[in-house]
């Protein structure tokens, strides 16, 4: 048992080390002088129940500094005023900005739903999904069309941080979700693309119906993101890119309710078991393995099987370079004041990676005030 923990242990602080260091090579992505031949994009926002938010994201649209866009807002079935805001905001937009209105028809990924009729009437060469509640910068679209030049990728990912925090558990997802964005990006860096989020995604309309859209997939609620990313990436094993820009940046609200937390985590942690190459089945093991060595040797060491060097050659071998790669994505994310937290984050992680790595082999959640498989 100790062996396979220093084995487990040593081999993350490796990959880790990795990481870093393909973050650290990955070239910053800036908008163009000349957008004048750029493609034209669609916006897509799939929501429910979003009229607290949508407002502020339609003027964020609305001060892009990029030209050739048009938005669909596709609302699903919502019960507040989300289409009122929505068609109040058509007047005076200075770009096209469609509602569309989808039937509340029971269907087992509402959200894959959306975006494929709403790609259905787009008109944009590029597709670039958010949702209702993010906010982004004025030159967002900008620098997906000048990376989207730039790399010739058929797939574009951006990065997401959460809005500003004002309790430590807002940290602590920050913390949180820079380690999912950093691992993305530089998995895609290295040309073996494992995860990216919807809430800031681009890829060609006509490589979106290439590869069957959803199909194949549409049978599972999450995955609009990672497992169409896969499809694109078994068919352009060179065409996904990650846009490392701050400009690119996508922000939401963390969570302030445990309950919608652990829905989330769980609709997330579920998507393991759609992976058709290996890979990210493989990665998601390790990680998983890897976290739960420190909890193993801690129960060690406190059960009196394991001595105080072992215990701390696992811890450091996990926390120090993690350290590293995250302070790196967190101050690319403007969040220098979550770095102090990353050792708080470290003594949770590793139990709560546990605790839904096992909980999402179980089926069902709630997700926008419907049960979903």
């Amino acid at each position: 048992m100790t062996l396979f923990l220093l084995i487990i242990s040593a081999l993350y602080a490796l990959f880790t080390l990795t990481l870093w260091w393909t973050w650290l090579r990955m070239p910053i992505t800036k908008p163009t002088a000349s957008q004048a031949d750029g493609p034209s994009i669609t916006v897509i926002v799939p929501v429910r129940n979003e009229a607290a938010n949508i407002s502020a994201l339609l003027g964020d649209l609305a001060r892009q500094s990029y030209p050739a866009f048009d938005v669909i807002i596709a609302d699903d079935a919502s019960t507040d005023d989300t289409r009122l805001l929505v068609r109040e905001a058509m007047f005076g937009f200075r770009h096209p900005l469609h509602l569309l209105s989808l039937t509340d028809k029971p269907t087992a990924s509402p959200k894959k739903r959306a975006i494929s009729q709403s790609i259905e009437q787009a008109r944009g060469d590029l597709i670039v999904t958010t949702d209702g509640d993010c906010r982004v910068g004025p030159d967002w679209l900008a620098t997906f069309a000048a990376a989207y030049q730039q790399t010739g990728a058929k797939l574009l990912s951006g990065p997401v941080t959460f809005t500003p925090e004002r309790t430590l558990t807002d940290h602590l997802q920050t913390v949180e979700f820079a380690s999912l964005i950093g691992s993305g990006a530089t998995t895609m860096a290295m040309g073996r693309p494992t995860m990216c989020n919807g809430a800031n995604l681009c890829y060609e309309k006509r490589v979106f119906m290439e590869v069957g859209g959803f199909a194949g997939v549409d049978h599972l609620a999450s995955g609009d993101d990672e497992l169409l990313m896969h499809k694109i990436a078994r068919r352009y094993p060179k065409g996904v890119r990650f846009v490392k820009a701050a400009s690119a940046i996508v922000q939401t609200g963390p969570h302030r309710s445990w309950g919608a937390f652990y829905q989330q985590r769980r609709r997330w942690a579920s998507k393991w078991r759609a992976y058709e190459s290996y890979g990210p089945t493989v990665l998601a093991v390790f990680i998983f393995l890897s976290n739960l060595a420190p909890v193993l040797v801690v129960a060690g060491w406190l059960l009196g099987f394991l001595n105080v060097s072992v215990l701390l050659l696992v811890v450091g071998l996990k926390a120090l370079p993690e350290f590293l790669f995250l302070r790196q994505v967190l101050v690319f994310l403007q969040k220098k004041s979550s770095v102090r937290t990353i050792p708080i984050t470290q003594l949770v992680y590793p139990f709560y990676v546990v605790f839904f790595g096992l909980a999402a082999q179980g089926k069902g959640y709630r997700w926008k005030g419907r049960k979903l498989e």
